[in-house]
């Protein structure tokens, strides 16, 4: 049986919904579930959660940039819109959904939660998922997407 999310109606609302509950969840996590790590660990992952979340922001923000007037809260690609492949689109097929990633781990590291990094794992097991719904609309709009996929990795810049 399919899921409703995954059915090719609408605009992916579901998804969008499902996306607002988990950055929620790792919002509040920490405060629901404190925790102390040991003082080194807790200073040094509070300087790296902040650089990766910094990444994080940037990578977000040239997306954003380069997408322009293509920009949706959804999934499925806008009608009378572009496909994405150059600039940062050239390094990773979702860079958006990579610097979401990057800002809820290190705003998990930040906090030093525990929960908060859990929470984090779900949400790229969320992004792979919607990514997979996202190129089912984008391959059935634009055929050269499958070449593309071929060229460029999914949610981490050459690894994945």
């Amino acid at each position: 049986m399919t899921s409703r999310a995954e059915l090719p109606r609408g605009r992916g609302e579901v998804w969008v919904i499902l996306q607002l509950v988990l950055l929620t969840a790792l919002v509040f996590t920490p405060s629901i579930a404190p925790e102390a790590w040991s003082a080194p660990v807790a200073d040094v992952a509070r300087v790296v959660g902040l650089l990766i979340g910094a990444l994080g922001l940037l990578s977000v923000g040239v997306a954003a940039l380069y997408l322009g007037r293509n920009l949706t809260i959804f999934p499925k690609p806008k009608p009378n819109g572009f496909m994405a492949a150059r600039g940062i689109y050239s390094i990773v097929r979702h860079p958006m959904y990579c610097g979401v990633i990057l800002c809820a781990l290190g705003w998990s590291l930040w906090q030093t939660s525990t929960a908060a990094l859990v929470v984090s794992l779900v949400l790229c097991i969320f992004f792979d998922r919607k990514a997979a719904q996202e190129e089912r609309w984008l391959q059935a709009q634009y055929p050269e997407y499958a070449d593309y996929r071929r060229r460029v990795k999914k949610l981490i810049p050459f690894i994945y």
